[in-house]
């Protein structure tokens, strides 16, 4: 049993989301950068990934009371990881034993890291998945002081050598493509999105990334009926500023579509403070 003991700005239990049912009218939800999660149950040997916490600026305390040593992984924003107050690496397979403290410090960049462990935490899921989502309320509450969470049984391999690693170095453009509703901008619309070096707004979180800077030009007014919109996809609200969603989007808008984030950049823009300056670039 892992026994939480302390909780820093949210903790949340994220899988890889529960993808396929838009039509009733659910979002994917899962880690919000998902390339930090899948190296964090990589490393540990969950070859189908597992739940993980999602640790937003640090602050996670967590004791193992279980009956054997577990195997441990801290991805994502890099934070002091220690075991009984013994510091330990992140991005490595980290081995814990009965009664061990393990504490993770505040990221010196990034936002969010994964702790994940060996076999998964075994939460209840809903609609086939743990992941918890801030904006339906489905999956589990955020993780609180005092949960006690069990651990899933792991699976017959070993931990795995380190894989693919996220790059959040601050100068990395979020490589994009022209979207579905690019006629409804003005022509120079696009060259003014990928100019722009763009300041990430505080209002800004699991749900979307708005981004503050000159409005972009519209050539047509109104706006459109809701239709489908996606992990990536960059909304243009009336105030002409750009609203890019992440993995608790809404599964419809109204606001028209000037251009979709590749995946990979969804997942650094998961990793970019609020004030952090960004460019965009098409892919």
């Amino acid at each position: 049993m892992i026994v939480v003991q302390r909780t820093g700005a949210q903790v949340l239990v994220q899988d890889d989301g529960r993808p396929g049912f838009a039509n009733i009218g659910v979002s994917p939800s899962g880690a919000a950068d998902r390339t930090s999660w899948a190296l964090a149950n990589h490393l540990i040997g969950n070859r189908t990934g597992g739940p993980a916490f999602e640790i937003l600026l640090g602050g996670l305390q967590i004791r193992w009371t279980g009956a054997h040593a577990l195997w441990i992984a801290l991805t994502g924003a890099p934070a002091a990881l220690s075991v009984n107050r013994l510091a330990r690496p992140n991005d490595a397979a980290v081995l814990i034993h009965p009664g061990d403290v393990v504490d993770v410090g505040i990221p010196t960049v990034g936002l969010r890291s994964y702790l994940a462990v060996r076999g998964g935490l075994r939460v209840a899921t809903t609609l086939g998945s743990a992941s918890s989502d801030v904006l339906s309320g489905l999956g589990p509450p955020p993780v609180a002081i005092g949960d006690q969470l069990p651990v899933g049984r792991a699976q017959d391999i070993p931990p795995n050598t380190p894989g693919r690693r996220l790059d959040l170095s601050p100068n990395v453009a979020i490589e994009i493509s022209p979207g579905p509703r690019l006629d409804w901008f003005s022509a120079d619309a696009l060259d003014s999105l990928t100019a722009t070096r763009w300041t990430v707004d505080m209002d800004s979180n699991r749900i979307a990334t708005r981004l503050d800077g000159p409005p972009l030009a519209r050539r047509r007014e109104g706006e459109l009926p809701s239709e489908a919109i996606l992990r990536g996809a960059i909304q243009i609200p009336p105030n002409g500023r750009p609203v890019i969603f992440g993995s608790d989007h809404p599964t419809t808008g109204g606001y028209p579509v000037i251009a979709v984030a590749t995946p990979e950049s969804v997942d650094r823009l998961a990793q970019a403070r609020p004030g952090a300056a960004l460019t965009l670039r098409l892919a």
